[in-house]
């Protein structure tokens, strides 16, 4: 019986990764054989987090794109209630009144095409 990803790109997933031991909060973008993309954050500071995007401050948060080459994967788990908790999304939400969806959207096109282009 051939096994069925419940991950699809642009779903929320918690990433816990290796070797530095990391977990890391986020909107998936890809996932293969050779590892895991996603935009996200370290959820270390999660209530430092909370509070810098609640204030205003959502620029001063560490998000960034990534890349975790699978070696480094330990599991990865889609963002949902479980248990009666509700899901990191819900909390996001419920504790900075932004869509998280929103917030891990890809940056501004003028930044991300800045970086491929070179100085004469």
């Amino acid at each position: 019986m051939p096994l069925t990803m419940p991950f699809q790109s642009g779903d929320l997933v918690v990433v816990v990764a290796q070797l530095p031991r990391e977990r890391i909060w986020g909107r998936l973008l890809g996932l293969d054989a050779s590892g895991i993309a996603l935009r996200g954050v370290d959820l270390t500071p999660w209530e430092e987090i909370l509070t810098l995007v609640r204030t205003g401050q959502a620029d001063q948060v560490a998000l960034g794109t990534r890349f975790l080459p699978m070696h480094r994967v330990e599991a990865m788990y889609l963002d949902e209630a479980s248990s009666g908790a509700p899901g990191l999304w819900e909390t996001f939400r419920d504790n900075t009144g932004q869509d998280p969806h929103t917030f891990l959207a890809d940056p501004p096109s003028s930044k991300h095409s800045s970086r491929h282009q070179r100085n004469p």
